[in-house]
Parts: C-alpha cells; sequence; structure tokens
C-alpha cells in the first residue's frame, strides 16, 4: 500500500490518454473515489491488526464497517497470543476487512452481551451483524499448530473476508460453515493447553 500514489499517477495517465473526454472524466472521478475510500480504510486500520481499548469503539466499529473480525483475548494466556499471530497475517492480506482485538476485561458489557465465555473467542460481523464465531480451537483442528489456512477458511465461509479482496493467492474453499456446538460446558485441565473458560 506504501505506492499507492505511484498507481494513482499511473492510472491517471492512461486516463488522460483516453479519447473520449466523457469516458477521462468518470475514469477519474471513479479512481479519485476508490483512493479517498482506501485513504478512509488505512485511516480506520485496515490492512493492519490492532488492539481497541474503548468499548463504545469496539461497538462503533463492529456495527459500522461492512467486514470485521473481533479477537476477545487476555493477556495472559497462551492461545490467545496464538490466535493474535494468524490473525495478524489476515489482516494484512485482506485489507477490505478491519482486524481488531479486545482485551476482556476493558470490554465487559460486551462480553456479557455477546456471551463469550471462553478464550480465544474470534467473532465475526458483516454489516453490524454478527455472522459467526471461533471459539478456542476445537474448529480449527483442536491443536495449538493449526494453519493460517484454516483459519482462514473459516473466515471465508462465514463472508467476513472475501476471496476478491485478497493480495495473495487464490484459493477455492468447500462448504458452508457448520452450526457452532456449545463448549462452554467443558472441563478445563490446562490453561496452557486448552481453552480459557472466563466462568471458571
Amino acid at each position: 500500500m506504501d505506492d499507492d500514489e505511484d498507481i494513482f499517477a499511473e492510472l491517471e495517465a492512461e486516463i488522460e490518454n483516453a479519447s473520449s473526454a466523457a469516458f477521462r472524466e468518470h475514469g477519474l472521478n471513479r479512481l479519485k473515489a476508490e483512493m479517498d475510500l482506501l485513504q478512509q480504510q488505512k485511516r480506520v486500520g485496515h490492512g493492519q491488526y490492532r488492539e481497541v481499548t474503548e468499548e463504545k469503539e469496539v461497538v462503533r466499529l463492529s456495527a459500522n464497517e461492512p467486514r470485521c473480525v473481533v479477537h476477545f483475548f487476555h493477556y495472559k494466556f497462551k492461545r490467545c497470543e496464538i490466535m493474535d499471530k494468524h490473525l495478524q497475517q489476515l489482516a494484512t492480506k485482506y485489507f477490505d476487512t478491519l482486524f481488531i482485538r479486545v482485551f476482556v476485561e476493558n470490554v465487559p458489557w460486551l462480553v456479557e452481551r455477546l456471551g463469550v465465555k471462553v478464550l480465544p473467542c474470534v467473532i465475526t460481523f458483516v454489516n453490524g451483524t454478527s455472522k459467526d464465531r471461533i471459539i478456542g480451537f476445537e474448529e480449527l483442528g483442536n491443536s495449538d499448530q493449526f494453519e493460517t489456512a484454516t483459519l482462514e477458511w473459516k473466515l471465508l465461509n462465514s463472508g467476513v473476508v472475501r476471496k476478491d479482496d485478497s493480495f495473495g493467492p487464490t484459493v477455492v474453499y468447500g462448504a458452508k460453515p457448520t452450526v457452532r456446538h456449545n463448549i462452554r460446558g467443558r472441563q478445563l485441565q490446562d490453561d496452557d493447553d486448552e481453552d480459557f473458560d472466563l466462568d471458571e
């Protein structure tokens, strides 16, 4: 994204060489609108994975962004760090989707409202509506060594990321996501190897 001005100048030069003045004007207006949107998305945090500390800001972003991924995490939990690593990679790949993380102790009302009980918990929002949630690593192979592509597949199937938004290779993915099963009642032996239960 560092070469935005160079790309803009190159496209503007191509449009300037077009034979039709109306076509040139339409092309320049469209290009300007796309560049304005790109700059607005950069200001909000698209293309990066960042922490949001204010509860109202989390609500505003998840409600107003067309596609948003929110990771509810705790600093002291190893599996949340693992999830962060994968989400960081995907945030740079899918620029049109906003990726944020929120420390559960900063957002108690939201944790209660959304029923976040087990960490890590990733909730996807499309046009302000919750579409899917990934609780722990059960749907990701139930292993700390899951591939980023497994998480990417889940996000693609929830509609929160789209293949045409990707700056990487195009991959074809399979079936629709399954209904999420409730795992809140599961007994946990060791927090370093299992999901973190907020109720314990």
